[in-house]
């Protein structure tokens, strides 16, 4: 019988399970679900709903959940979610010998070393150091960050809560923005200003003195951050253009501080669940102004690779590739 893996990635709003191949060179989707996260009591019910659905095949030899928040001691208590996901109850219930959790984006970052040419767009090319390591940052619903770390040639994913770290302004409109959202919010974490979210909290500081001219805002805060991506690419609307111009410029400086302090000459990802929203502002050159405007450290983040990931899952991908690594 085919040997499978058992991988999740677990959202606060949705959550995809998949089936896959373990014997593959890289591990091959069988079967995959999307579910509403919150329509569910934990992670275990999740969980027997997906197999339920895909038939007898076996008790998966491993499992992974990549979950959003992080992980201690094999339980994550979820950040938007009102249960926590523990390894060693589905161990348990499902008779799976090795389960293990990972922050949502450390899962992700297990699939960098395993991604093609085509699941990835090129910001700059640069030169890859061949012993060096590697970063990811993902915007998205809030922000994440992982290091990847040279040990023994591999890349080996670090989990990090990098995006609740305070937010670095560095030009005049970024520092009128941090005083501004001071006032009313008090501290002003990274994440306020680089995620989904944030873009709209950027978007209320541009429209401060200016109607928005562009496509009004849906009520629905989840779709919010695309309308305003939206209305800024189809340049309706100076103050969305501005807007998007702050974010990417803001998300360019935080990727360009997190390669500094991980060192990552392999390169530096950029992933997340409104990226794909956003590439042709990314390939607009603001990011990459701001990713290497660090002097002293200009000539060094000139040489390393930006690259932003397309593939469609990565995440349940990465957990299915850490599920693998991590029962061997």
């Amino acid at each position: 019988m085919m040997r499978t893996i058992l991988a999740g990635d677990v959202g606060g709003t949705k959550t995809w399970l998949g089936l896959f191949d373990a014997g593959a060179a890289r591990p091959a989707p069988i079967e995959t679900a999307r579910y509403a996260t919150r329509e569910f009591d934990g992670l275990a019910d999740l969980v027997a709903r997906f197999l339920d659905r895909a038939g007898a095949r076996g008790t998966p030899a491993a499992a992974c959940f990549g979950v959003a928040g992080p992980v201690r001691n094999g339980i994550a208590q979820l950040t938007n979610v009102p249960w926590a996901a523990d390894a060693d109850e589905i161990g348990c219930r499902f008779g799976v010998a090795s389960v293990h959790l990972l922050n949502d984006v450390e899962a992700m970052a297990w699939a960098i070393p395993e991604l093609a040419a085509h699941e990835l767009v090129a910001l700059r090319p640069g030169v890859s150091a061949a012993r060096g390591n590697a970063a990811l940052i993902a915007p998205g619903t809030g922000l994440g960050e992982a290091g990847l770390h040279r040990v023994g040639g591999r890349l080996i994913p670090m989990a990090s809560e990098g995006g609740h770290a305070d937010f670095a302004a560095r030009t005049p409109r970024e520092l009128a923005f941090a005083a501004a959202f001071a006032a009313d919010r008090g501290r002003v974490s990274l994440e306020d200003v680089v995620s989904g979210p944030g873009l709209v909290n950027l978007h209320a500081f541009t429209h401060r003195a200016a109607v928005c001219t562009g496509a009004a805002l849906p009520d629905d805060r989840r779709g919010r951050p695309a309308a305003v991506t939206a209305n800024a690419l189809a340049d309706t609307c100076a103050a969305c253009a501005e807007t998007l111009r702050l974010f990417v410029s803001a998300l360019g400086s935080a990727a360009g501080n997190l390669a500094l302090r991980t060192l990552a000459t392999a390169g530096v990802y950029v992933g997340g669940g409104i990226v794909p929203y956003l590439l042709p502002a990314l390939q607009r050159g603001d990011f990459i102004d701001a990713f290497t405007d660090k002097h002293p450290m200009r000539a060094l983040l000139e040489r390393v690779p930006v690259r932003v990931i397309v593939e469609g899952r990565p995440a349940l991908l990465g957990a299915a590739i850490a599920a693998r690594a991590l029962s061997e």
